[in-house]
């Protein structure tokens, strides 16, 4: 079975690849001759996957699907939830999002937050299936650690007394958002 990642983003292809059974293979936009931009214009989380899952199944005829994650803290309103990427501008920037939302939760007591993913799945059945991942945790006040990505230096999940940039990437992956929802996402295709 062949199946596209909605993502140009090959480190995350290989990493899904590696953790799927050998029978299903993975194949990016770019293998599929889809260079444009995908839309990502819903309010949700779930919306923004489904949309990029639907925009590649409706174009290409492709089973797909697609990832969408955001950090939402609890006491800055679910911010920057969809807009996790580009919190503090259209540059993307993890260190400018990272400022940004230590100083907006400057003098707030109550740091709680949690990562979620959502994957969405369309061309398999006749419907769209999402999977969510969610990991609680809360927003320290300084980074801390070099590993991983975005917010990861500053992300403290639950039960732990490390971010996520400093523990290993395989106790991420095991305890994390979007090890979670890939777990969900491996075992519908295994069962198909």
């Amino acid at each position: 079975m062949k199946i596209v990642f909605a993502t140009n983003n090959q480190n995350k292809v290989r990493e899904v690849q590696n953790l799927l059974p050998k029978t299903i293979e993975i194949l990016s936009l770019k293998d599929i001759g889809c260079l444009e931009d995908i839309p990502e214009t819903s309010d949700t989380i779930a919306g923004n996957a489904l949309q990029k899952a639907e925009y590649v199944y409706s174009n290409y005829h492709h089973a797909c699907f697609a990832d969408d994650t955001g950090l939402e803290v609890t006491a800055l309103n679910g911010e920057p939830g969809i807009f996790s990427a580009r919190y503090a501008g259209p540059q993307k920037n993890s260190e400018d999002n990272m400022q940004k939302l230590l100083t907006n939760l400057n003098g707030k007591y109550d740091r709680n937050a949690q990562f979620k993913t959502v994957i969405a799945v369309k061309g398999i059945n006749t419907e769209a299936v999402l999977f969510e991942g969610i990991c609680k945790g809360e927003i320290t006040t300084t980074k801390q650690g070099g590993e991983g990505f975005g917010y990861d230096p500053i992300f403290k999940p639950n039960g732990y007394n490390e971010t996520f940039a400093q523990m290993p990437l395989s106790l991420k992956n095991k305890i994390g958002h979007r090890g979670k929802a890939v777990q969900l996402l491996i075992d519908f295709l295994e069962n198909l």
